[in-house]
């Protein structure tokens, strides 16, 4: 219901109420005046009646009453008029005229208590009003009733019963009571016309703006609220229209601005509000993603959260995480659905030795097989899951790809997942620059644990990674064998033939020893052409004859530098850790004496580390 409305039913309601009121109190009002004049009428009826018979009395007349009756009923404008005698009379004088007795209970009830009654009745449709004055004999009055009358002082002599015809009062009063209300109709339309007239400007306005505000509430800004009066209703209107003209221009510079920082093409028929809010929410939200893994340590950490990014915001279960190797030349596997992993799931695995099979790799640019569902060839789900559409975004690092996120849905949610598309592409924009510093860094720190020459692990690698050695041999209450070796005469390689054939060689040897022990053992250039080898749940025997084994092949290593063929021998010492001591430094320094005793037994040789070899009064 509308204002009009509302105020038209209040006014109507209102006056209605009123005027029933006002009718009401008006009908009461005449009925009442009307009965009242009628009761003061028959009562000066009676009065003349009592008068008469009185007088009719003393001069001898009294059989004459019923012409006078006759009289009085057309003079006073009576319907009718009768005296009634009462049982005292009619014990004295006989009971009269058959007319003259009581005809109703009414009339008995009046002989009995000598009060008057009036009542309204109806006779042939017509209203009737009558009343019954009751005579009441007295010694007090002129003449004196007692003496005619053989009564009592106060005894009921008789009464007289008069009717007359209140319609025409009635009508009067109907007739007043209806132009009264005819009045306070008219006047009642009246104002509600006036009222309507006045509020209209007001209703319009208000529907205007709630129009207005409901298609502002649906993302357009270009209704206008037409001013309809130039009072405090038009300025409604205005500052209304002011106000719609300042969201959208403001909406539409943040929407654009939005969608440029989300890549995110608007559709024509979106909410433009709705847009806004939930593009400037995701910025909010990529924003503090950025923030928490600025302060993460490393890269897989960044990962990991990523995603969670993935799971909780974008409800991603099927994805992989991708990176790509330093050297490009290859590709590993970091994350397949939220779970860290090392092998493919969603594609031919060849993409990991052969990163240039990898279509986002090789291109830079978002890979769509929803748009596009054969664009990919590398594109291998499990046939057992089902169909799959797929979305693979490359992080770009340093101006290359350095990771690959894929996003996979099934074809019912590939529409949904399409429009995530740009806000997830925002995680990644900002996740890049992070993984950038993380990769610079850990190579940063990566270079300071490695030789730069061999490409081996250095002794500075060798601290750091020691309480994570000895708490593995403590858990694992196995053993590590130690080999410090050093080349033969090796200074004289530098001293014949320069350093560059000494580098040659030293890189050989690095190559021959990584060759030479377990993926899982350790090879260190601890200094110079001095080299350290820790073998991982290993000691004795077995030790022994790796060491041999290097020796032997190290024995028939050629070396061919500037047409020069060189060769050369090493001299290794063995120590186990923690048979040998208690202390892994202990064990190096035990490994170190036992290399110097093969040195000093003609070189070329592997020596095993014994108690007796340690004495402090001896020189290392």
């Amino acid at each position: 219901m509308n204002l009009n409305a509302k105020v038209t039913f209040f006014f109507i309601s209102i006056f209605s109420g009123l005027l029933a009121v006002l009718l009401a109190i008006s009908l009461y009002a005449f009925r009442t005046f009307s009965i009242a004049s009628a009761t003061d009428h028959i009562r000066t009826a009676g009065e003349i009646v009592r008068v008469h018979l009185t007088e009719s009395m003393i001069n001898g007349v009294i059989d004459k009453r019923e012409n006078f009756l006759r009289r009085l009923v057309e003079v006073q404008g009576l319907t009718s008029a009768r005296v009634i005698r009462s049982p005292e009379v009619e014990k004295q004088f006989g009971k009269g005229l058959s007319q003259e007795a009581a005809a109703d209970d009414l009339e008995r009830q009046v002989l009995q208590e000598g009060k008057p009654r009036f009542e309204v009745i109806k006779e042939g449709g017509e209203t009737i009003f009558r009343g019954i004055i009751p005579y009441i004999a007295t010694a007090s009055g002129n003449p004196n009733c007692l003496q005619c009358h053989q009564v009592s002082e106060g005894a009921v002599l008789g009464a007289v019963s008069m009717s007359m015809s209140i319609e025409a009062l009635r009508e009067k009063a109907l007739i007043t009571v209806a132009g009264i209300g005819a009045v306070v109709a008219i006047f009642a339309l009246l104002l509600v016309f006036l009222l309507r007239r006045l509020l209209r400007p007001i209703s319009e306005t208000a529907n205007a703006v709630e129009e207005a505000v409901q298609r502002a509430l649906r993302g357009d800004f270009k209704a206008k609220v037409d001013k309809k009066t130039n009072d405090e209703i038009g300025q409604i209107a205005g500052d209304m229209n002011r106000l719609l003209v300042f969201l959208d221009d403001g909406l539409n510079r943040i929407g654009s601005n939005v969608a440029r920082l989300t890549d995110r093409t608007p559709a024509p028929d979106e909410n433009q509000l709705t847009a806004t809010i939930d593009m400037v929410e995701s910025l909010t939200r990529a924003a503090h993603f950025k923030q928490a893994i600025e302060e993460d340590e490393v890269k897989i950490e960044i990962y990991q959260r990523l995603s969670i990014a993935l799971q909780q915001e974008f409800k991603q279960k099927e994805f992989s995480l991708y990176e790509v190797s330093s050297n490009k030349k290859q590709m590993k596997t970091i994350m397949v659905d939220g779970e860290i992993a090392d092998t493919c799931r969603w594609c031919d695995p060849q993409i990991l030795v052969r990163p240039e099979a990898c279509r986002v790799r090789r291109t830079g640019h978002l890979v769509d097989s929803i748009t596009n569902p054969e664009i990919c060839y590398s594109f291998r789900p499990p046939a057992e899951l089902g169909e799959r559409r797929h979305l693979c975004f490359p992080i770009i690092q340093s101006g290359a790809v350095g990771s690959v996120v894929q996003l996979l849905a099934p074809p019912e949610k590939a529409a949904e997942l399409l429009t995530s598309a740009p806000y997830i592409n925002v995680y990644l924009r900002e996740a890049a620059p992070v993984l950038e510093t993380k990769r610079l860094m850990e190579n940063l720190r990566d270079a300071t644990l490695r030789d730069p020459m061999t490409g081996l692990n250095n002794r500075r690698f060798l601290e750091e990674y020691v309480e994570t050695l000895v708490a593995s041999v403590q858990r694992k209450r196995t053993q590590a064998a130690i080999l410090m070796l050093d080349l033969d005469y090796f200074k004289m390689v530098n001293d014949t033939y320069g350093h560059d054939a000494g580098d040659a060689v030293l890189k050989a040897l690095s190559s021959l020893l990584t060759q030479s022990v377990r993926a899982s053992d350790l090879v260190i250039r601890y200094g110079g052409e001095e080299f350290l080898i820790i073998l991982i749940d290993s000691e004795g025997v077995a030790a022994n004859n790796v060491a041999e084994k290097i020796r032997l092949a190290v024995e028939n290593l050629q070396v061919q530098v500037a047409g020069i063929t060189l060769q050369k021998t090493i001299s290794i010492g063995i120590a186990d850790f923690p048979t040998d001591s208690e202390t892994f430094w202990q064990a190096v320094k035990f490994a170190d004496v036992a290399l110097y005793q093969a040195k000093e037994r003609g070189r070329n040789r592997v020596i095993r580390f014994s108690p007796e070899m340690w004495s402090d009064t001896k020189e290392y």
